[in-house]
């Protein structure tokens, strides 16, 4: 007796069909696979971009132990990571964190919510602008001094960059792809023949400060805490495969796994970089007292000789160019989904795509900002400022993410299972964590620190990161008020998007 047919499963919307169901038109050319989207995660995270901009400021206070800092912060962004997956999971659409608290809090904190991440975003390409130009001056064998000096490079930076986003889609998959190759090199099969054969401290070290507290007040603890701030930027940007949902197929899937293979990929990796540099480099306590500069090209000339420096900077310079190309990928999909909607200014240009099928004058406008950013590099103490500023940012905005997530969940406004990827049981759990730690760290990385600020500044360089986001908040609030750019758009529906 022959066995009944199964019932027909119904074949899934074709993404364009479930785009249309968000109210959006396909206008951006979707191209990405899971390794492409990886690979912008990967990019943009940088785990070279990352040990760079936490490394030197890690020795001074806290020495060796920074590496637990880093550890620190690795844990609590995973925590984040899983919050975002879900969002990203259920809502696969170009703004990701504008979109996502729109539907689940409203247009308003969505539109503020959006203003924050832009401001920040724009910050970090400026930072990565700022620390690449420098690479590239290195790799150029420039000896001049001057702080205008590191702003021109850091311009040309830029405007390098850009060229290489506006060639379309296709090159810039095959940069980025180039660019993880630069991070394996200069990351893992590097560290790991420091470890092998290189190794001048035993793991005891890595308990020690070696006197580091001196910089922090003699507190190990306040050492600790400055450190942590500064390491919260290492894990940075894991959220920009959500802004190339509606370039990637099937973006249900694929945006979530892109989002966290790459977070930890890229996590595993600074955590073994920042072990082999701290365990091969000759007297580390060079590096906490500032005699050694830049700890990661100390460790690796003093392994394989001078002749490794110039290939060493060409390969870190190839990842810093791979972090700002993506960095600017994904600032110029946001711009362009927040233009799209009407709510900035000049947003008939902003939201327009060219015949690559990428939104171009928002990437032009995005690599101008970024460039004006750059003149916080006249200042001496311009990438600790940076940091600052991108950090608090982009952890302001993680938090309200996260909150709106857990109230929209305890509420039953949303419900996460409705998504492709489901933490189950544990999605309440790690929701709470992730809400308890970006609390924590929003207060660290905004709490006025004279360590960060330059040695010759005032108190409101020391206030900084409170006074200026304050500052845009109030900005975001009365141009919310005037403008009304809330109502410029329908607001969703969003029980009818979740039964889809």
């Amino acid at each position: 007796m022959s066995k009944p047919s199964p019932s027909p499963v119904a074949a899934p919307p074709a993404d364009e069909d479930e785009l249309a169901g968000y109210g959006y038109q396909q206008e951006l050319k979707r191209s990405l696979s899971l390794w492409s989207v990886f690979a912008l995660g990967f990019a943009t995270i940088s785990p070279v971009v990352g040990i760079y901009a936490v490394v030197q400021l890690g020795f001074v206070f806290t020495g060796p132990q920074w590496i637990w800092a880093v550890l620190v912060a690795f844990i609590g962004q995973f925590f984040v990571a899983i919050v975002y997956a879900q969002l990203s999971s259920q809502f696969p659409m170009t703004g990701g964190v504008y979109q996502w608290v729109r539907r689940l809090a409203g247009p308003r904190l969505g539109w503020l919510t959006g203003w924050v991440y832009l401001v920040a975003a724009i910050a970090s390409l400026s930072t990565v602008a700022y620390l690449g130009g420098g690479w590239m001056k290195a790799l150029l064998g420039d000896a001049s001094d001057g702080a205008w000096s590191l702003v021109l490079y850091g311009a040309v930076f830029l405007v390098v960059a850009l060229g290489i986003n506006l060639l379309g889609v296709n090159p810039v998959k095959h940069f980025l792809s180039a660019g993880i190759i630069a991070e394996g090199v200069a990351s893992i099969a590097v560290s790991v023949l420091l470890l092998v054969f290189f190794l001048h401290n035993d793991l005891g070290t890595l308990f020690q400060t070696l006197g580091a507290q001196e910089n922090s007040g003699s507190s190990m603890f306040a050492g600790f805490l400055t450190c942590l701030a500064v390491a919260g930027w290492a894990f940075l940007g894991f959220d920009a495969t959500t802004q190339v949902a509606e370039e990637a197929h099937e973006p249900r899937r694929t945006v979530p796994r892109a989002m966290l293979r790459s977070f930890l990929f890229v996590g595993v990796t600074v955590l073994l970089s920042g072990t082999a540099v701290t365990l091969s480099l000759h007297d580390p306590a060079r590096a906490v007292t500032g005699e050694v500069a830049d700890p990661v090209l100390a460790s690796v000339t003093e392994a394989f000789g001078s002749w490794s420096e110039r290939p060493f900077i060409a390969v870190v310079l190839i990842a810093f160019f791979a972090c700002a190309v993506s960095i600017q990928t994904y600032i110029g999909r946001m711009v362009f989904s927040f233009a799209r909607d009407r709510q900035i200014p000049f947003s008939g240009a902003l939201s327009r795509i060219g015949k690559k099928e990428i939104p171009h004058v928002s990437l032009v406008v995005t690599a101008l900002l970024a460039a004006a950013g750059l003149l916080l590099g006249l200042n001496g103490n311009a990438a600790a400022t940076l940091i600052s500023f991108g950090s608090g940012g982009f952890y302001i905005v993680f938090l309200i993410v996260a909150a709106v997530a857990l109230w929209a969940r305890l509420t039953r406004r949303w419900d996460p299972r409705r998504g492709s990827f489901a933490p189950g049981r544990f999605g309440l759990l790690v929701n709470v964590l992730a809400v308890l730690w970006l609390t924590f760290e929003v207060i660290n990385v905004a709490w006025p620190r004279a360590e960060l600020a330059p040695a010759d500044g005032t108190w409101v360089q020391v206030w900084a990161v409170i006074l200026v986001f304050s500052a845009l908040i109030v900005i975001g609030l009365v141009y919310l008020a005037i403008r009304k750019p809330h109502l410029k758009t329908a607001t969703p529906t969003l029980q009818k998007e979740t039964e889809r």
